[in-house]
This record gives structure tokens, sequence and C-alpha cells, in this order.
């Protein structure tokens, strides 16, 4: 390793980064650019990822080239972005992204403050000014996403120590910790996601204003939350990244209402299933398998649902379809105001939730069309991972009872639905099943 300055040159032979693993379509958009005259470096997450060992799931690349030259250079290419223009380069269905050097945004003449926009707590609204690869390397969130891997002679450029800290495992922001939280708060979460999700610790700094600055995120769009909510729990670190919110304080402004129920022992029936949902979700993901985000946010909002449904009963002495039904519609009206969840996912949310009902309902061939719903196989899941958290014996019974019915042939099945009337009382017919014999409010035996 040589240092120029303050840069610290890691040649080829000192790292373990190969061309072998970077994308073809990535490997074109760096050689063009090298070729017509510009700087091109692959850069962020993807050269972090590759020191690492691990697999990129995408390669950015950022260059001097601007975002116009960008476009007169690749005709598969198109501009996005407000705060910052970006080229993306498409082939087929991966998209190269390829980002201009950014510039410092106290900039003071005119044109470049046309460019920069910032509110009066100090959060960024609008960012084009062009730097150099030095002032880029300073505008990146963490020293860890701030290497530099060239084309040009394979060497990695390390402006901030980011090496160093990769190898030492810490999370550290560059520049000042405050400053930073306050043009971008979002930049929190993303410092206790990539701790949870590379094993890392946060550097002592960059920890200790976060507690004092959640409140910033009130101030950050309910749909970009939306999105760092999946990054943060679907990223298959999700439990790590629960407990780490929950320590530095940041699952409160995301999930005010989820935080409501929280106790001192953090052992509530609420939080027991958090954690389960969480590690099942990490479990699926690292063995690639789907996620569903309608079943994610049906589970970890079930309860909040199902307290407020049983207190619009006692209130109002409604039946438990029509309490179920406001409580439903107030839950989600709550959460989609911190977090903008899409139609499409509450809609999923809401069927999930209603299945729950008539789980209990198996008579003649009740039982046969309800496996046909297109979310049976999620509400079955919520039901059975409800039965697990809660030990209730009601649920357990009617859990284990589909379980076997779905495995069933049509004779097994026959028999078992005409046993139903044979069932003890407690386990027919129950709206109340799903309502009455939860016990979710009786909190003290955890606290």
């Amino acid at each position: 390793m040589k240092t120029e300055n303050s840069i610290n040159i890691i040649p080829r032979k000192k790292h373990n980064i190969s061309r072998r693993d970077i994308s073809s379509n990535a490997l074109k958009v760096l050689y063009r650019l090298n070729k017509s005259g510009y700087e091109a470096y692959l850069v962020g997450g993807s050269v972090r990822d590759l020191l690492l060992g691990k697999k990129p799931k995408d390669f950015d690349i950022t260059t001097n080239a601007t975002p116009e030259q960008m476009r007169k250079l690749f005709r598969n290419c198109r501009l996005v972005g407000r705060r910052f223009r970006l080229a993306h380069v498409m082939f087929g269905l991966e998209v190269i992204e390829v980002a201009t050097f950014r510039g410092p945004h106290q900039y003071t003449n005119i044109a470049n403050r046309n460019r920069c926009q910032c509110q009066k707590n100090g959060m960024l609204l609008r960012d084009n000014i062009f730097g150099s690869i030095e002032d880029d390397a300073q505008r990146r969130d963490l020293t860890i996403n701030s290497l530099y891997y060239s084309i040009s002679d394979f060497s990695v450029r390390d402006y901030v120590g980011g090496f160093q800290d990769l190898k030492t495992g810490i999370i550290r922001l560059i520049g000042d910790p405050e400053t930073r939280y306050r043009e971008d708060p979002v930049r929190m979460l993303r410092v206790i996601r990539f701790a949870a999700k590379l094993n890392m610790q946060i550097h002592i700094e960059t920890a200790k204003p976060i507690v004092n600055l959640v409140t910033l995120l009130k101030n950050i769009p309910p749909a970009r939350l939306f999105e760092e909510s999946l990054k943060l729990l679907q990223t298959g670190f999700g439990l790590n990244t629960y407990m780490m919110m929950r320590e530095y304080q940041l699952f409160q402004p995301l999930f005010p209402i989820l935080a409501q129920g929280f106790t001192t022992q953090g052992n509530s029936v609420m939080e027991r299933l958090l954690i389960q949902v969480f590690k099942n979700t990490d479990i699926r993901i690292n063995n690639q398998m789907n996620v569903n985000a309608a079943f994610l946010f049906a589970a970890m909002f079930w309860y909040p649902q199902l307290e407020l449904a049983q207190r619009i009963v006692q209130k109002n002495s409604v039946s438990y379809h029509d309490a179920s039904i406001l409580a439903i519609n107030e839950i989600l009206d709550g959460v989609c105001k911190t977090l903008a969840i899409p139609k499409r996912i509450t809609t999923l949310i809401r069927d999930i939730w209603h299945l729950q009902l008539r789980m209990s309902r198996r008579h003649g061939k009740y039982a046969w069309k309800l496996m046909e719903h297109p979310k049976f196989r999620a509400a079955y899941d919520l039901l059975v991972l409800r039965a697990n958290i809660e030990k209730n014996q009601q649920l357990q019974h009617l859990s284990c009872w589909w379980t076997e019915f779905q495995s069933a042939v049509l004779t097994q099945q026959k028999n078992m639905l005409s046993k139903i009337g044979n069932e003890p009382l407690m386990y027919r017919n129950s709206t109340k099943l799903n309502y009455c014999d939860i016990n979710y409010n009786n909190r003290s035996s955890s606290t």
C-alpha cells in the first residue's frame, strides 16, 4: 500500500477483488468511460462486499462524466433523480447506476446555490453539485462505503480510512455525525442496518448523537420510510436490526403503534411474536426463499389490531366482526401515516387478518373454499405463529387441525370434517376464539 497526500492506494496484489466477480455489464460501462477519457470507478457497497468476500447485490459506478455526457456516451442510458441526478445504463433487467462525483454543498456562488437546497434544520432537499473524487469520498455516508475500485490499474482507493474500518469491523460516519444526520436523518437507519448486516460495531462518535436526533425522522416522507423499513427488516438480518433499533430508540419513530406495547422486560406476547417473525423472515431470506411484506406487517401489527378490537367490543357492544373491521381500518390508517404502505399491500394485510376470523369455521364445504383463497397460506402461517407464541390450547388445536387437513387425502378430509361436531365446544364456532381467549391485555406477567 502507498499513500499520496491523504489517499491510501491499495494495489491489486494487496486486495482480493477480481474482475471475474464483477458484473460484465458494469465492466462494459467502466471500460467505455475509461477509454473515452473519463475517470471511472466501482464504488460503494459492491467494493465493500467484494473485499469481504461476499457477492454484491448490484454494482454502482462513479465518474467525472456529467449525466448529460453519460447520455451521449450510452444510448441505453436514462437520467433519473431530483435531489441528485443519476444515470441508469440499462442492460435488460440489470441496471448499472452511474453517479457523477459529488462536490461539497456549502458553495456560495449563485450557480451552485440554485443546484443545492436545504431546509432550515440542515436536511438536504436538492444537491446537484459536482466535484472531484476527493470531494465525492467526503460526501459519502460511511467510511466502508467510500472505497473506489479503479478500472485503470485495478487498485482500491481509500480517502477516508474505510479500508482499515472494514478490516476492524467499525461502522463510522464520514464528517461530523450530527451534521450528517441532520442533512439526511435516514443515515441513522443506515448506520443500524449496516452494523446489523455486517455484524460490526458502531463507532462511539457515530452512535452518540442518534438518541437525541431520532425525532428528525418525522421530517422524512412516509413513502421513503416504508422503503427503508423493508431494507431494515427484509434483508436477512431483521432480528439483529430490530434489537439494535430498540437499543438506539429508532424503532419507535417508524413503528409508534408497536412501541406503545413494549414492556420493560421485552417479553409480552407481541414482543415475542415480533422476535419470532423476524427470525422466520431471516431464515427464509438466507435460504433464498420468497418473503411477503404483507405477511410481515400483518404479523407485526396483529396484536395492536386485536387489542383495539377488544376495546371497541367492550365500549360499543358491537359484534366481533364489526369491531374487527373498525379496528383494522384504524390501525392501518395509523400505520400509513408513518409508513406509506401501498394499497396493494394493505389489501393483502386485510385479507390475512379477516381470514384469522374465518379459520375456525370449518363445517361442510367451508374448509375447502377457505383453502382456495389466495392468501390462505399466509393466514395459516400467521395462525400457526400465534398458536406457538401464545401457547393457547384452542389456537394450537386449530392450527394442528389445519396442518393435518391440508396434507390429508380427500377421504381423510371428509372424515375430519365429520368429526368437527364431536369436538369440545371450546374448539368450535368461534370468532371468540380469536378475541376473547387471547389475554393480550394482561401484561402484568411480562412486566
